[in-house]
């Protein structure tokens, strides 16, 4: 028997008030893995679900945290005995914010050695996010013109390294104080506190090949203005109804509807809506896209092609403080968690 500590919400509370746990965790069972967790992290995910807004919220109390980084401890039968003491990461949804993790061997990929885990966790559920953004969805060419809104979150500053590296013109949305952070990423910054519209209109007159909006609200009919012909927008979440009281789903299933909706115009423009757990049905064709597509973005990063955004770091046990500082919405990057420090 291995013991982890982990971090609990318990329920509707403020970030201050998660709880610190401890018990005991039984052998790996057949086709699993018991991960030493380097490093999690606090995804926006995280932040719906303390809320109670994430579109499948889990049932309280629960563990959160949407993926780790870490080294395979033990193998349960019927695993690769290849894995034993390699570092990994891994897509958890919830359970990551704990020092000990069991988990499905299949669902494991390698990290190389020379990256720091906290930099791999940077590239974990926010890489695999915008690789397929970019190139599974978009599918973006190289000298086209691309809008990303949140330019400076975990998601938006990978997007951004990654058009860039593909040849792509990047305009990114952020606050004043962000500007200039934005700009070292290679994005054109935009206030998204001004007229979002008019700043993009003076940067491309003929409209954007793509928009990347996590923000959905009444925002999205913008969004979908600026493409030019041929243009696609990505909607990946509903971050301006985080607050709303309600059901959980009843925003996403209105965004939807609309994008839907926009792919019925003659206007030549698409419209989708990003989901990283679409596919899951077909486990093994998922784990294999989700294994290559990570994989791609971890060896960009580890030939030092990507810049881990690390907004900061805090023990495991400063959860509350860690959760508290990625709400602020004053920070660049990913706020990550190293339940072996302290």
């Amino acid at each position: 028997m291995s013991t982890t500590t982990e971090i609990l919400l318990p329920g509707l509370v403020e970030p201050h008030e998660l709880r610190t746990v401890q018990r005991e965790l039984p052998p790996p069972a057949h086709g699993q893995a018991l991960v030493r967790v380097e490093a999690t992290g606090v995804s926006f995910a995280e932040q719906q679900m303390r809320r109670g807004k994430y579109y499948d919220q889990p049932a309280f109390p629960f563990v959160p945290g949407y993926d780790l980084v870490g080294t395979v401890e033990t193998l349960g039968p019927g695993t690769d005995p290849a894995l034993l003491g390699r570092r990994v990461a891994a897509l958890t949804k919830i359970g990551g914010w704990a020092t000990r993790v069991l988990v499905d061997a299949a669902d494991l990929v390698p990290v190389p050695e020379n990256l720091d885990p906290a930099a791999a966790e940077t590239f974990v559920v926010n890489g695999i996010t915008a690789w397929q953004l970019l190139h599974r969805h978009a599918k973006v060419l190289a000298g086209q013109t691309i809008l990303v809104h949140g330019a400076n979150g975990g998601v938006g500053s990978t997007l951004v390294q990654l058009a860039r590296l593909a040849g792509v013109r990047v305009i990114g949305t952020a606050s004043a104080r962000n500007a200039e952070a934005v700009a070292a990423l290679g994005a054109t910054p935009v206030d998204y506190r001004g007229d979002v519209t008019a700043q993009v209109r003076a940067l491309a007159p003929n409209g954007v090949d793509a928009v990347f909006d996590h923000v959905g609200g009444p925002g999205i009919v913008d969004s979908f203005r600026l493409l030019a012909p041929g243009g696609t927008l990505v909607a990946y979440g509903s971050a301006s109804t985080k607050n709303e009281t309600g059901n959980s789903r009843l925003p996403v299933l209105a965004l939807f509807a609309r994008l839907l909706l926009w792919n019925t115009l003659p206007n030549k423009r698409s419209a989708y809506f990003y989901n990283i757990w679409a596919g899951l049905r077909r486990r093994s064709a998922f784990r294999a896209r989700l294994a290559e597509d990570l994989t791609a973005v971890l060896a960009l990063a580890a030939r030092g092609e990507l810049d881990p955004q690390i907004a900061a770091r805090f023990p495991l046990t400063a959860a509350g403080d860690a959760l508290a500082l990625a709400e602020s919405r004053t920070v660049t990057g990913k706020v990550v968690l190293l339940p072996q420090a302290g």
